[in-house]
């Protein structure tokens, strides 16, 4: 794997066949969350977004948790965003990695390698798919800790799981397990904890093999942005845009013609310099 150019404490930050691992590492603490975990992880998916030789990216925890949730060390005061290093300010800091996550023009899979808890489930949420251990329990405990939710969690679960299981987590702040999470499509599928990381990495080659780097970028961003369309005809405006500016690209050229010669493409097309702008269009028609 390569060496990071930045040096991070509390993340790795590791590429290999074109797919970055980005681990939450303080296993000592569960990989509790702090405001020095997100710095470093806003400025982990920066630097990802403009490296060329990231395809796709996979989130876990180091040990034997994924993150157990908001560091809890200064006690009563955790959640004061007056106090120094508080990841609440005017702004939820969870929530400002989640709208990170979400612009990322690289796809994200959660490894869910141990207990996700509070951030360490929401965070989650804003990523494409979701794998964890059959082992790991997940709960967002906000009312338990006399909070509110974080993380944009209570725009995403309830589109992931339904309004009636969304309430019923979030109300009673109760830990579920990961077998309860996928009967509810929280996660993809389940793995014993030792392989939840491979089989996120092997999904993540996938993605990054063979495909267009540029088609992956708009496709995810179509996808989420499809889920605040107040109906079709705004998806089928965007979708419009899209084919048509990546119709006439050098990208479709090299797409059907790979097919019609049954070889393997070579995508030209740089996310860096040549992803359109066209999913923010303020036109009304195509």
């Amino acid at each position: 794997m390569s060496a990071p150019a930045t040096t991070y404490s509390e993340i790795a930050y590791d590429v290999e066949e074109s797919v970055l691992t980005i681990t939450l590492d303080r296993p000592a603490q569960l990989n509790a969350f702090t405001q020095r975990m997100l710095d470093e992880l806003l400025d982990a998916l920066a630097r990802a977004a403009g490296d060329d030789g990231v395809r796709c990216i996979v989130v876990t925890g180091r040990g034997r948790a994924f993150c157990a949730g908001a560091d809890l060390s200064a006690g009563g005061r955790t959640f004061d965003a007056a106090r120094e290093g508080a990841v609440v300010g005017e702004r939820d800091g969870g929530g400002i990695l989640a709208l990170a996550l979400l612009d990322s023009p690289k796809p994200l899979i959660a490894a869910i390698n141990g207990h996700a808890v509070g951030i360490g489930a929401s965070m989650t949420l804003a990523m494409d798919v979701r794998f964890a251990a059959d082992s790991a329990r997940l709960g967002f405990p906000f009312t338990r800790r006399g909070i509110a939710p974080d993380a944009c969690s209570s725009y995403l679960l309830p589109r992931m799981v339904g309004m009636q299981r969304a309430q019923e987590w979030m109300l009673t702040g109760r830990l579920f397990s990961a077998a309860e999470a996928l009967e509810a499509g929280m996660v993809r599928s389940l793995h014993p904890a030792e392989s939840v990381l491979e089989v996120a990495r092997a999904l993540a080659r996938e993605i990054a093999t063979g495909t267009s780097a540029v088609s992956v970028a708009l496709t995810r961003q179509i996808l989420w942005r499809g889920l605040s369309s107040p109906d079709p005809y705004q998806a089928h405006l965007r979708e419009s845009r899209a084919l048509r500016a990546m119709g006439a690209s050098a990208d479709a050229a090299e797409g059907v013609s790979a097919f019609l010669e049954k070889r393997e493409a070579t995508f030209p097309m740089r996310v860096s310099s040549d992803l359109p702008d066209v999913l923010d269009a303020a036109d009304a028609t195509p």
